[in-house]
Formats: structure tokens, sequence, C-alpha cells
């Protein structure tokens, strides 16, 4: 399989963390990662074969070939397939409404097709994407098709501006501490935060808690259940596995013993600004 990571365009860059994507060889099979709630949102464009998303009695229907994901509460299980193909933008914490012309509210837990959320334009994106000649040119239309809607103002600066701070602090901030840093009251934060995202500022930190911890474990292999929810701001190891749980629906031990015997979309940082990475298998 070969794997691709480019940082995004200067102007880009406050909003996307990066462009990736991943192409298996002819006939090769890999098993898909579950994909855990997180805190920022990511659109995916597939030339091959489109995910599936497996249900307790089997693969369901795909999702589209073009769509934006944005979990929050719920955990998307892939299905193992052959022919993957596909290029992806990874959307910074509370930066995907810069691009959308609806609230994040809207888009959680859910896929919408780029129909449904940009519609012609949205449409002609796709067939763009698919008849462009390989990875580069794809993710230089994505790039253009997100510099052309990239929106000067937020639909709510402060909670686009509480967000990247409470994912920055990774969950550590309190919420008061959170609306000092901001200059508003704490209601006032609460019914602009909710207002705009379908959930609390309490809510989004703890997310980005268990978010950066899940990552902490998943690129390191050898760092321990316990440390890693200590360091990620965990009272105690007791205390992440039943936010884990909760989550997930099964302790992470078990979770991470199948986890990391997949592949994954846990990337990490880009070295170099405009990197190109195709490594080989």
């Amino acid at each position: 399989m070969i794997t691709f990571q480019q940082a995004p365009a200067p102007l880009l860059r406050p909003f996307v963390d990066r462009l990736w994507g991943w192409e298996t060889a002819p006939g090769e099979s890999i098993g898909l990662p579950a994909l855990l709630p997180g805190t920022g949102a990511e659109l995916y464009f597939h030339y091959g074969t489109p995910f599936r998303l497996r249900g307790a009695d089997g693969p369901v229907a795909p999702l589209a070939a073009g769509h934006l994901l944005c979990l929050r509460r719920a955990v998307a299980d892939l299905a193992p397939q052959p022919g993957v193909g596909f290029v992806a933008v990874r959307f910074r914490a509370g930066a995907v409404g810069r691009f959308v012309p609806m609230a994040e509210s809207a888009l959680r837990d859910e896929a919408p097709s780029f129909d449904e959320v940009w519609g012609p334009e949205g449409r002609r994106l796709q067939e763009r994407l698919s008849e462009a000649a390989d990875w580069n040119a794809r993710a230089a239309l994505l790039q253009r098709f997100l510099l052309a809607r990239v929106r000067a103002r937020a639909a709510d600066p402060w909670v686009e501006a509480g967000m990247a701070l409470a994912y920055r602090e990774g969950g550590r901030l309190r919420v008061e501490g959170l609306a000092d840093r901001l200059g508003l009251g704490r209601r006032q934060l609460e019914r602009r935060w909710r207002a705009q995202t379908g959930q609390s500022p309490a809510e989004f930190a703890r997310l980005a808690r268990f978010q950066r911890t899940v990552r902490r474990l998943m690129l390191d292999r050898r760092a321990r259940v316990v440390d890693a929810a200590l360091e990620g701001g965990y009272w105690d190891q007791a205390h992440f596995v039943r936010d884990f749980a909760g989550r997930v629906g099964m302790p992470p031990g078990a979770w991470l013993a199948a986890a990391r015997a997949r592949t994954h979309f846990y990337n990490t940082r880009l070295e170099a600004a405009g990197m190109l990475c195709a490594p080989s298998p």
C-alpha cells in the first residue's frame, strides 16, 4: 500500500491540518480501522472502492464516493476491502464551518455527500476528481475548491477560537478558564457553543482529551495505558477506561489489541511544509 501526505496551501493552513490518502496495489486487500469520535472533520474522495460501514450483521451500503465525515459520538467501523484509493482533507478542530454552508451541528455523526453539502458545485467537484490523472492532481483540485469557499470570518469566531484553544490544551482547560480566555461569560459561551456545534464546551474538551490519549497509544505502541491517560489529563487509568468503554463499547485494552494489528488513520506530524510522501509498502 502507498500512503500520501501533503501540507495545505498557506492560506488553508489555519483551517486544514493536511491532505493525505491511501492506495492499495492491484489485488491487495486491507483491514480498515474503526474510526472513533473526534474533534475535527474529514473530507474524503474515493477514486477506488468507497468505504463500507460494517453493521452488526455485516457490511452495509457503501458511503458516497465523495463525503464529509464529522464523528462526535458515533464509532464508524469500516469493513475490509480491496481496491482502496482515496484522497482526504483533514480539517482542524472547529474549522470545517469555514467551508460549508451549514452549522457543524448539522454534520455531527453524519456522512453527507458532496452533493448534499455543496449542491451542483459539489457534483462538479466529484466529476473533476473522477477524471483527474493522479493523486497530485486530485489534491490540487481539492485545494482550489476549498480556497474558493473559505470564509474570511467564522460563523461564530468565539466558538471557533474556543475549539482551537480547547484542542491545544487537550481538554485540561476548564470551561470557566476557557470563557475567561475568550472574554465571555460561561453561560454565554455555552449557549453560543451549543448553537454552533450541538455540544457543550465541556463535552468538546472531554472529547479532545479522549482523542489525544488514543492517538498517543496508537502512534507509540510502547506507551502504557496508565501513562497515556495521566499525560492526557485523566485522573487515573480507571477514569480513562470508563470514558473509553462509554464511547467505544469495550475496554481500551481489548480495542487496542485489535486496532494495533490493523491499519489506522492516526497520522504523525508533517516534517516540512509542502512535503509530499509516497513511501513504498
